[in-house]
Parts: C-alpha cells; sequence; structure tokens
C-alpha cells in the first residue's frame, strides 16, 4: 500500500541554524530517500519551493480565482513529501519516523486512496 508522508516544516526551528546546519540537513535527507530508494519502498520524494511562492486557485459560480500565496495563513507549512510503499500503516510510520526533517516539525503520514 502506497503512504504519503508530508513533511510539515516549523519555520521558529529553523531560526538560528547556520548554513551548515542547513546543508546537513538536506545532505541527512536525500541519504534518507537514498536508503528508502535501495529498500525498493520510496517511490517519490521532493521539497517544495516556500510558501509565498504559491498560487491558490479556486473554481465558483464556474469563475476561476487566483490568488498569490499559499490558501492559509499558517506558521507551519509543508515543505515536501515523500511517497512510500508500505506493508502496513505500522510499517509505514516507522519509516517516516526516521525522516531527518521530523526534528524540524512534524510529519503527517496518510494512505493513498485509490478512486478507481
Amino acid at each position: 500500500m502506497r503512504y504519503l508522508c508530508l513533511v510539515i516544516v516549523d519555520p521558529a526551528r529553523f531560526e538560528g541554524l547556520t548554513a551548515e546546519d542547513h546543508r546537513a540537513i538536506t545532505a541527512e535527507s536525500l541519504a534518507y530517500d537514498d536508503e528508502l530508494a535501495a529498500r525498493g519502498i520510496l517511490v517519490a520524494a521532493h521539497a517544495l519551493d516556500e510558501p509565498p511562492t504559491a498560487t491558490t486557485i479556486h473554481v465558483r459560480d464556474r469563475e476561476t480565482f487566483y490568488t498569490d500565496g499559499p490558501f492559509a495563513e499558517l506558521k507551519e507549512h509543508i515543505g515536501g513529501f515523500i511517497l512510500i510503499e508500505a506493508a502496513d500503516q505500522a510499517e509505514a510510520l516507522s519509516i517516516a519516523a526516521a525522516i531527518p526533517m521530523a526534528r524540524y516539525g512534524r510529519i503527517e503520514v496518510r494512505a493513498v486512496r485509490s478512486l478507481r
């Protein structure tokens, strides 16, 4: 079964980190992605641009509206995702608990539903 691990970043946890700290957590995250790929359970993993680069779209009464920025004013934001294959939720949670970015925010794990 596939599980989506949303990396939720708490910007306050990043305050005070040096450039070297940022490089280290990035290297650690990429190494973990490589480990998951070697184990055959990584489907995809990507970091996302910062929330101010987002465009939010909504359609009302057949009219499309575009708004610069994220859909809500939040302190935390989705910084990336890791899509994995896991036997069950317990395995998915174990994999997610080892994601290095969990130290700087939270990881939300959701099963991927098939609509077909």
